[in-house]
């Protein structure tokens, strides 16, 4: 038998069907049984190709369920929002919530900028000051040295917007910080960042030879992650009489329940996080859903969470003049042209259900679902609780793991309507049907 403990040597030079062949002798136990890797390709070579040049390593294919929240009212425009997510709930909380402000007015935009950022870090090991005093000239060789890259860039309306030059005393008297604010347009836009700062880079020493100073040591350049100029806004807004949610409470309790959870979520660290992740819910699946970044977009999302010092929640809700009103503020940097946008077949069929729309568009219709999300788990919260609806769909996934027959499935679904839902709950009554 063939040792299989040791390290796997030269597997990046592997074909396909060599590394899935690796992988299931090393995991499986025997290499025959590649073929649950395979189990799941589509059909289509062609495809399946494509699909395994999106990343590295590609063993198969996971899949996710591609589901819609219709309905979502943006700013008089109405979308029938693509949302790639697992987790029970999630669109089906988003849904409620935006059906129930469709007749209230719909998610308005009150505030959006689009200006993303990166940075160069540098040694300076001149006078500090002098390049300071000469730091319009500096910005302006760098902008120029940058001009073969950003040409196109500005014909799109995008292109280079400023520059930021910072001392780091907490590195070093030496070290410096030059940020660069970039609008890029309808492109997420990491590897024009990238690009872009890179060619800063490297004429940074440039500048110093030509004025005479000393060789700067350029440590990295990098695009930030943190966004907090390239932002969206979304509001819902409504009389009290109309905050109609609960059968429970009358309207004016409900709001005043609501606002108090918020509250809680903007002073609480251990209510703030699980409260953004309710946020994240929402938006994360359309982000996913349309081939974008979302790992980037809960960077920023929780960074910004943290601005003021401390972690707190993204939205928050008001009662003034007998009106409740819930915004959201969520930094995100998104596409719609370049990357997987286009590549990825139900990423493209996503843009095409909301229209082809451009990325500040797509932004608002991103932060509107998850404001959607948010609405309906703190209204849950304060209301019939969160468990209550979610186990109720979460119930379909626990008959499938235990193998119910149809049968089952239908009375188990008359038996909880009125009862608590839990994994135990169902093995007992499905021991009892059997």
């Amino acid at each position: 038998m063939k040792d299989t403990s040791g390290k796997i040597s030269g597997f990046s030079k592997l074909s396909a069907a060599e590394k899935r062949r690796t992988i299931a002798e090393h995991c499986l136990g025997n290499a025959e049984d590649s073929g649950q890797f395979e189990a799941f390709h589509f059909a289509d070579e062609a495809l399946q190709q494509k699909f395994e040049q999106f990343s590295e390593n590609t063993l198969t294919n996971h899949a996710l369920p591609f589901g819609v929240i219709p309905n979502v009212l943006v700013d008089d425009k109405l979308y029938h929002v693509p949302a790639v997510v697992e987790e029970s709930s999630v669109v089906a909380a988003a849904s409620k919530a935006a059906s129930f402000w469709y007749d209230r007015g719909g998610f308005k935009t009150i505030a959006q900028e689009s200006i993303k950022n990166g940075q160069v870090y540098f040694e300076w090991f001149d006078d500090v000051e002098w390049l300071r005093n000469n730091k319009s000239t500096f910005f302006d060789q760098l902008a120029e040295s940058t001009a073969e890259l950003t040409n196109n860039m500005e014909k799109r309306g995008g292109g280079i917007r400023s520059f930021l030059l910072e001392q780091m005393p907490g590195i070093s008297k030496n070290t410096l910080k030059l940020t660069v604010e970039v609008n890029t347009a309808d492109s997420m836009g990491a590897n024009f960042i990238n690009s872009l700062l890179e060619t800063i880079a490297t004429e940074i020493p440039v500048f110093a030879q030509k004025n005479n100073r000393k060789a700067p040591e350029v440590l990295m350049a990098i695009l930030s992650n943190y966004t907090p100029k390239n932002f969206v806004t979304m509001q819902v807004a409504a009389p009290i009489e109309q905050m109609t949610w609960s059968k429970l409470y009358s309207p004016e309790i409900f709001a005043k329940r609501f606002v108090q959870a918020v509250n809680i979520a903007n002073t609480d660290v251990s209510r703030a996080v699980t409260h953004n992740k309710g946020i994240m819910n929402g938006s994360d699946a359309v982000i996913l859903a349309t081939g974008n970044d979302f790992r980037a977009a809960e960077a920023a999302a929780h960074a910004f969470a943290a601005r003021n010092g401390s972690y707190a929640s993204l939205s928050e809700a008001v009662i003034e003049n007998g009106y409740f009103s819930m915004k959201l503020t969520l930094p995100v940097a998104l596409g719609t042209v370049g990357g997987l946008t286009k590549l990825h077949p139900t990423a493209a069929l996503a843009l095409n259900m909301l229209g082809n729309p451009g990325a500040d568009e797509l932004m608002k219709i991103v932060a509107s679902a998850g404001l959607a999300n948010n609405f309906a788990a703190v209204a849950s919260l304060v209301t019939t609780g969160i468990q209550r609806g979610h186990m109720k769909l979460h119930l379909d996934n626990i008959l499938s793991a235990e193998k119910a027959s149809p049968t089952q499935i239908k009375a188990a679904k008359v038996w909880f309507t009125d009862k608590t839902v839990s994994v135990s709950a169902v093995r007992e009554f499905l021991a009892n049907s059997r």
